[in-house]
């Protein structure tokens, strides 16, 4: 199985034969509730061969399927936590016995469910599949909406505003029945899983694939007005359409065509289908929704195709095809052709246009962007921070709060989009929820729900990226090193933080920084600390971290770090042991992946496509090996040589690194520093944690760190500054 870890039973390992019989009780925990989780000890965990958030068997007076969670603390050992459905599911009560042991679970290929006639008929495959992620289930089980939201893998789901908006406030109440699975058994929903209504009781998608008639106005709550960031892109299209829907005469008169084929591109969660769902809000709109349609068989998929075109072209309106990536990838596939056919006759009927959304246009097949079908795109750019907030505050419009600093908030998430922006908001209702239960207090959203749901919500254009760790850590915290920090701050926080003043004055910002300097010095923690002060997404990557053997792919770890750079602006792109990463070209025995490693990058820097918002800062320790061509204006123009500490810099070093180390009074810290030459700030951390260690090694209950301690740590912590390393670095910054 892929995808979540609720399978991961069934295919990292067999099943194994253990099982247990624990005492069945109910879990309250408002966060569990009917989510499809069952919460056991450790321990229990362990001995049935398992890991947190494999599936296991439940069975009581019947057979049922669960994700296994950590228990709180201070559960018993023998108890299992279950929520009152999956008690219901199991057919067991409260303190009865139930058998839990390791399942075997799989990717659902379909899943089919029945619910009230509310549901069934509101509620959209596409909906209901994003509703049920995750979750374990098998035929005859009853499950809710409620979004699993629980363990590795599991986004927080886009679907709780469409359910809300489709059923009302009912939806969390609301509960379904598993008709039948594909293939038998217990299975896991999956995005590519096929999630239908069974007995045909949705006659707007009766089969996974179908299309979905709407009226926009009906089906999208969001108003033209609230379509923050995208009001120039919301009105071209609103223009193009009535053209070619409204008035084709016009066009026709003169000589054009009234067909009307649109791409629309942007980010994941950007907020794509939505504007096209509110500039339809006065149209028919016929919809499929490319992932669902993208995972059928091919002949079904050219199924689902024809029937849209065959609904939009009988009654007129707009065929709205969403991530059609998914449905006409590239490289094609034979049955594209047949697709592309059938978009084509959509495009040549009168009264109809064709709008597509994709979030990585250069992965559609290239043939639908042919004048005959795609010929007009339009792209939906990341919000900055003036438009984050405006959409914060049409999202906490009419939620009850105190005094919100929304600038803040704005300011702090930097390449979120809409649908970070609402997962934000959720993980603070829940705070806000979760403190109201506690307190019997009316619900009341605070700064600090919003601010401590920054540290659990991650924005999608980073969601498969590892970052720098900034903490809290500022330039104003960094001692010494006041050269790089002011050159620093001039290169990389006022273009981002002061574009307008580069404007008024008619310059170019600085593209890149290249700091350079011995090992240890500090180049890294400068740059947490300069992130942290910008209030930056940071993108940093290892010289050879993007070096591969096959031919094409180092280059294109390169174009998509650059990628998600843009997508995450205002950001930082640092590339550490640069020397490795771009050395001079011509020099190398490597079939020449480094020299096209490097040209990638000059492409990158100073290429067609310009750096907006991003800049690119490079460390090294020998700036000598780097290729010339990477060091001249206009990529990494600015270069700044940060020293080895002197005694002054030793000495704050030593106070900030001894904050949380307990001193004796004989350690003087002035005076070691004066005495610690040739260290560099590594190395004075490393001496007070090898002083710590010396203590500890003098008695275990040592309560402070000696002076005596501090000379014996000194015996093995050793400078390691290379003098003549320095020299040759004080001469390459003499000769820039």
């Amino acid at each position: 199985m892929t995808g979540f870890d609720s399978g991961r039973s069934g295919t990292d390992r067999p099943a194994l034969k253990q099982q247990l019989t624990l005492t069945a009780r109910l879990n309250t925990s408002a966060s569990d509730t009917r989510r499809g989780v069952v919460r056991l000890h450790p321990e229990v965990i362990a001995a049935l061969g398992i890991r947190e958030w494999d599936a296991v068997s439940l069975t009581g007076s019947r057979t049922t399927a669960a994700v296994a969670g950590v228990a709180p603390s201070g559960t018993p050992t023998g108890t299992a936590l279950l929520d009152d459905v999956t008690l219901s599911n199991a057919g067991v009560r409260e303190d009865t016995g139930v058998l839990v042991a390791p399942a075997t679970v799989y990717g659902a290929r379909s899943v089919t469910l029945s619910g009230s006639n509310l549901a069934t008929r509101s509620i959209s495959p596409a909906t209901l599949r994003q509703a049920l992620l995750g979750k374990v289930m098998t035929v005859g089980d009853t499950v809710s909406l409620l979004p699993r939201e629980l363990g590795p893998d599991i986004p927080t789901s886009a679907a709780t505003s469409a359910l809300a908006s489709s059923v009302g406030i009912t939806w969390t109440s609301e509960l379904l029945t598993v008709t039948g699975v594909d293939p038998s058994g217990p299975v896991s929903v999956q995005p590519n899983s096929l999630v239908s209504w069974g007995d045909g009781v949705n006659p707007a998608a009766t089969t996974s694939g179908q299309p979905t008639v709407t009226a926009a106005k009906e089906a999208s709550a969001v108003a033209f007005d609230d379509l923050k960031g995208a009001h120039a892109q919301a009105s071209r299209l609103t223009e193009w359409l009535k053209l070619a829907l409204d008035q084709p005469q016009l066009l026709e008169t003169l000589g054009a065509t009234a067909n009307l084929g649109v791409l629309v591109s942007g980010p994941a969660g950007v907020g794509k289908a939505t504007m096209v769902r509110s500039v339809c809000a006065d149209r028919r709109l016929v919809e499929l929704d490319g992932p669902e349609v993208g995972a059928l068989r091919a002949e079904e998929r050219l199924s689902s195709v024809s029937s849209a075109v065959s609904t939009v072209r009988d009654g007129g309106g707009v065929l709205l095809i969403t991530d059609i990536d998914a449905l006409l990838p590239s490289p094609a596939e034979p049955v594209a052709t047949l697709i592309l056919t059938e978009l084509r006759n959509a495009v040549a009927t009168g009264g109809v246009a064709f709008v597509a959304t994709s979030a990585v246009p250069d992965n559609v097949d290239p043939r639908l962007r042919t004048p005959d079908l795609c010929d007009r795109e339009l792209g939906l750019s990341l919000p900055d921070g003036t438009i984050r907030k405006q959409l914060l505050e049409v999202l906490l419009r009419d939620v009850p709060a105190q005094t919100l600093d929304l600038g803040e908030i704005a300011d702090r998430t930097p390449g979120f989009v809409v649908a970070d922006l609402c997962a934000l908001v959720r993980e603070a209702a829940l705070r806000a929820a979760a403190r109201a239960s506690t307190d019997n207090n009316p619900p009341s959203l605070t700064q600090e729900d919003l601010t401590g749901a920054l540290s659990v919500i991650r924005p999608l254009s980073r969601s498969a990226t590892e970052e720098v760790s900034v903490g809290s850590v500022t330039l104003e915290d960094v001692g010494d090193m006041a050269e790089t920090k002011q050159a620093l701050t001039e290169a990389v926080l006022w273009p981002l933080q002061h574009p307008e003043t580069f404007e008024r004055l008619g310059v170019e910002p600085p593209r890149g920084v290249l700091l350079y300097g011995p090992p240890g010095c500090g180049k890294t923690f400068v740059v947490r600390a300069l992130a942290s002060s910008g209030r930056l997404s940071v993108h940093a990557v290892k010289g050879a971290e993007l070096m591969d053997k096959w031919v094409g792919s180092s280059e294109k770890a390169v174009r998509d770090l650059f990628r998600r750079a843009r997508d995450s602006a205002p950001s930082l792109v640092f590339l550490d042991e640069l020397d490795a990463l771009a050395p001079r070209r011509g020099q190398s025995f490597d079939s020449g992946v480094t020299d096209r490693v490097v040209a990638a990058l000059l492409t990158e820097l100073d290429g067609i496509e310009p750096l907006r918002n991003v800049v690119v800062l490079g460390a090294t320790n020998r700036p000598d090996l780097i290729d010339p061509a990477l060091l001249r204006p206009g990529r990494l123009e600015k270069l700044v040589f940060v020293e080895p500490p002197d005694a002054e810099a030793r000495r704050e070093i030593l106070r900030t690194a001894g904050k949380s180390v307990p001193l004796a009074d004989d350690v003087d810290l002035d005076a070691l520093a004066g005495q610690l030459d040739g260290y560099s700030a590594a190395d004075c951390v490393a001496l007070l944690r090898e002083s710590a260690l010396t203590a500890m090694r003098r008695s275990i209950d040592a309560a402070a760190v000696t002076a005596d301690d501090v000379a014996k740590a000194r015996e093995t912590v050793r400078p390691s500054l290379d003098p003549g390393q320095i020299e040759s670095l004080r001469a390459f910054s003499a000769a820039r």
